[in-house]
């Protein structure tokens, strides 16, 4: 028969041993969830910027209502040491920090938290106080926990321990009070917090990545032209035509220098002016048709000069502070070699005829595609990232990839991490106009910026909408957005149908809404001639030579000089996150700002969206950014004539021309601010 239950209760029973998971819960005995960033439970890395600050959130919580405290952990990835960063609390158990990092690569991070005994046993030590009430046991209560402490302590804070148990004893025998005041100073809580025990340390179920990019992968200037169309009318333009270029474009302020294909172009079904079909004897045909009997990929079309030209041309924008981007179109002439040396890579009909690239009904006889699976693997893949690092090895760091939603996504994810655990400073940049989702995609598998719908944003209404998603939500920790304005293949409905005003817009808006954005050559003298009914450019020289005049009548250059020096000087412009829009009681007018708090560096944006009309309208300073009242004043600097006056209210009254100036950008200058 059984031990009785009253036996068992009585002790007789032999001890039960706790199991290892109980041992393990009961330790862990905070929570720490809802971290911000965690891009799809940390499937993906997030991306930061070398030193700017890159700023987490945490919920961190337990039970009963001791003092937390709560850290950031991080690390770059392979090194032994973890760094770490106290969090601040923040509303409803929200934890907050940041952490700048030095280095460009893949980081990691994680969070712990523990209860703080000796803070808790201040803070209510210091109520009872308050309240008047006796506290003798409490000092040895006090005293107990920092010999505990002491007791524990085996390296570097022995000695500091050691000296204030003495401070607490020389206290003791002057009264109670003097050792009241030793163990509730701010002095004693400093050092037992970073001395202290951590009681129930616990920390985060997972280690996150993030990868961090030099500072031009988030902020830059692109300038886009065809090298083929800088030389003299009527004749194909060189690498040296194109370095005598090279202080126009950096004299508007650009930071890259862009050119689509610039490789052996093929003669199969090449395509004549405006995309047709029967091409002339001297048409140079598409670039985007890469590959001839002269090479492919990794060659340059003979006509623009040689890899020796080339790297001179590198070295040269170099001097001029511009750095070269590349297109990487995977896309292949029907001349290309790889046809002859790698046939597995492509499809083939079964009449034996290999398959032409189509998006019906749009056809592209003058190119083919590349599979990637089947026998294109890994053949390909490797072919294709050592094109990469080829043209790494010729100075070129930033890529502009053609179409790469139509390329496998593990693709992607595998090349750009090839890629950049070589050479991290590399920057791919994703040409991506197709399904929100996808472009998405695209970012998380390691583009470092991404085009957007920018393009086809025009109303007030859309623009809000779309850059709140941008820069608020989610997708802000991987997603970068790159604001072209127009490209070779998109002359928006929009500068056909505006002209100038609608050029100086947008660009306005392009420059400042985000960090990066773009122009293609052309947009300086406002051209906008299309095809009817389509937003392509009439005369692109996607298919011909064009002869350029970039100073003729009417050109935006001074509005591009401004624009691009305003970005350099005001650190608000490279602050992302810190759009806000405010209200313009008018429909055609949006109004913004960008801040940089550190920096004391606050902007406003007013920008006029109809370019056909004067808009007159009210608006309200952002007085309460400063904690000033509704009725207080602030200096301001108008930012485009360089006065400064003050605003007197919240109120305003402005009207902006779009035939003298379509956009009004000023500087607040609160009281104590530099000036």
């Amino acid at each position: 028969m059984g031990r009785s239950a009253a036996a068992v209760r009585r002790g007789s029973a032999a001890p039960v041993r706790p199991d290892d998971r109980l041992l393990h819960l009961a330790e862990s005995r905070l929570a720490i969830e809802g971290i911000s960033p965690e891009i799809d439970g940390g499937r993906f890395p997030a991306k930061a910027v070398q030193g700017e600050p890159f700023t987490i959130e945490a919920d961190i919580f337990g039970d009963g209502h001791d003092v937390i405290v709560a850290a950031l952990r991080w690390r770059r990835v392979g090194e032994g040491e973890w760094q770490e960063v106290e969090l601040d609390p923040a509303a409803n158990d929200r934890w907050v920090g940041a952490v700048g990092f030095n280095d460009i690569g893949l980081h990691e991070y994680t969070f712990c938290a523990w209860r703080d005994l000796f803070a808790t046993w201040q803070k209510d030590t210091a109520k009872k106080v308050a309240a008047g009430q006796p506290v003798s046991l409490e000092l040895v209560e006090g005293e107990q926990l920092i010999r505990k402490a002491r007791e524990a302590s085996k390296d570097q804070h022995l000695k500091a321990l050691k000296a204030l148990e003495r401070k607490v004893t020389a206290a003791r025998r002057e009264g109670e009070a003097a050792c009241l005041d030793l163990l509730l100073s701010s002095e004693t809580a400093a050092l037992m917090r970073r001395m202290g025990p951590r009681t129930n340390l616990s920390h985060y179920s997972k280690v996150l990545n993030v990868w961090v990019d030099r500072p031009l992968a988030a902020f830059g200037a692109w300038y886009e032209l065809m090298p083929r169309s800088q030389g003299a009318p009527d004749k194909h333009g060189t690498f040296a035509d194109v370095i005598e270029r090279l202080p126009y474009v950096r004299d508007l302020g650009f930071d890259i220098l862009y050119f689509p294909p610039i490789h052996p172009i093929g003669r199969t079904n090449r395509k004549g002016r405006n995309n047709s079909l029967t091409p002339g004897p001297d048409d140079p045909g598409s670039p985007y048709a890469i590959g001839s009997n002269e090479g492919g990929h990794d060659a340059i079309h003979p006509e623009l000069g040689t890899l020796d030209d080339f790297r001179r041309l590198v070295a040269a924008a170099k001097e001029h502070g511009l750095e070269i981007a590349l297109d990487f179109a995977i896309q292949c002439s029907p001349d290309h070699p790889w046809i002859k040396e790698h046939p597995e890579w492509f499809d083939w009909r079964p009449d034996g005829t290999i398959k032409f690239a189509e998006n019906p009904p749009k056809k592209y006889e003058d190119i083919v595609n590349v599979h990637f699976y089947r026998d294109a693997i890994p053949g390909l893949w490797f072919a294709l990232r050592d094109i990469v690092l080829f043209w790494v090895d010729q100075g070129v760091s930033i890529f502009r990839v053609d179409n790469p939603h139509t390329k496998p996504f593990p693709f992607w994810e595998w090349m750009i991490s090839e890629v950049q655990a070589r050479h991290p400073e590399t920057v791919f940049l994703s040409e991506a106009f197709t399904r929100p989702k996808v472009m998405k995609r695209l970012a998380k598998v390691g583009f470092t910026q991404s085009y957007s719908y920018f393009t086809w944003r025009n109303t007030k209404q859309e623009l809000i909408e779309y850059l709140t998603e941008l820069t608020q939500e989610e997708c802000r920790h991987y997603m970068r957005p790159n604001f072209f304005a127009n490209t070779p293949d998109i002359n928006p409905l929009y500068l056909q149908q505006s002209g100038r005003p609608g050029f100086r817009s947008r660009l306005v808006l392009a420059a400042t809404l985000v960090g990066s954005y773009g122009i293609y050559n052309g947009y300086e003298i406002c051209e906008a001639a299309a095809v009817p009914g389509k937003e392509e450019y009439l005369d692109s020289e996607k298919y011909q030579l064009r002869s350029w005049d970039m100073d003729q009548p009417g050109n935006i250059q001074a509005d591009i000089r401004l624009i691009n020096r305003l970005r350099r000087e005001h650190p608000a412009l490279s602050a992302f996150d810190s759009l806000t829009f405010h209200n313009a009681w008018n429909d055609q007018v949006l109004y913004y700002s960008k801040s940089d708090r550190e920096a004391q560096d606050f902007l406003l944006f007013h920008v006029n969206l109809d370019p056909r009309g004067a808009q007159e309208f009210q608006f309200e300073v952002p007085l309460w950014e400063f904690d000033l009242p509704d009725d207080a004043s602030i200096e301001v600097q108008d930012l485009v004539h360089g006065n400064r006056f003050t605003w007197h209210g919240k109120t305003h009254t402005l009207r902006l021309d779009p035939h003298e100036r379509p956009y009004a950008i000023w500087r607040l200058i609160p009281p104590g601010a530099p000036r």
